[in-house]
């Protein structure tokens, strides 16, 4: 994790220190709540217990924050990194013998979990559409995802790790529908036949002036794989956020 953090600061250091008559560097934030629609994991996926971290251990509400970097060239290259960490965190009683990495945990046991999922991503896109109402931009990020599930009692402490690359498709959409107010959907998802990954935003912006928009919204997180198996993991979580965006 330590490496992808590294990394994606260099690159937003070249980022930030690319230079151009044409060129608008930007600085977004976005912190909200993010809720548990479901959560479910097997490890091993063929003779580990299916378990739900949102049912068998409760899952807390998560506070969520992200912080995005970019430069928009000839207002239609748009290169930007993304940090964006999650840990949900549970506690339950289970009703039923689990099994997890090999870990035996009984029922009756009271146990905890600790989902972390965080996210860096670096992207571009190109504006294909860019008229005074209507904005629509495609392109392609790379995420490097690193995520840990553990559950832990009294007597026992298991933990799968996981640090991977995923390739996404990038998407925006913008709708000025209303003076300074606009429709903003955004976005990155994927599947294939081993699991898939879907990071979408809709949110109501308000542009306060030249520099500074801030919005309100609703994002989904959902994803995850069924690694033939090694690992079975789906999640889906709801955010209600707010965000601002800065041109430096």
């Amino acid at each position: 994790m330590k490496k992808s953090a590294k990394f994606l600061a260099a690159a937003a250091m070249c980022i930030l220190g690319a230079g151009g008559a044409f060129a608008q560097a930007f600085a977004d934030i976005e912190y909200g709540a993010a809720f548990t629609g479901y959560n479910n994991v097997a490890i091993p996926a063929d003779t580990g217990t299916k378990i739900s971290l949102k049912d068998d251990t409760n899952s807390a509400l998560a506070q969520a924050l992200r912080l995005r970097l970019g430069y928009t060239i000839a207002d239609r290259h748009t290169v930007s990194v993304l940090i964006a960490p999650l840990t949900v965190y549970g506690t339950g009683k289970l009703d039923r013998e689990v099994e997890y990495q090999g870990i035996v945990f009984p029922a009756g046991e009271e146990v905890s979990s600790t989902y972390r999922f965080d996210s860096y991503r670096l992207t571009y896109r190109y504006s294909i559409i860019d008229s005074e109402d209507f904005k629509l931009a495609l392109g392609l990020s790379g995420k490097i995802r690193s995520a840990d599930i553990a559950l832990m009692s009294e007597n026992g402490y298991a933990h799968r790790s996981d640090l991977g690359v995923v390739p996404l498709v990038n998407f925006s959409f913008l709708w000025n529908f209303n003076g300074p107010f606009s429709l903003l959907v955004d976005g990155d998802a994927l599947g294939s036949p081993y699991g898939r990954a879907e990071d979408v935003l809709a949110a109501i912006q308000y542009a306060a002036d030249d520099r500074a928009t801030f919005r309100l919204g609703y994002r989904v997180l959902e994803g995850g794989s069924d690694g033939g198996g090694n690992v079975y993991t789906f999640a889906l979580f709801h955010y209600i956020t707010a965000g601002l965006t800065i041109g430096l």
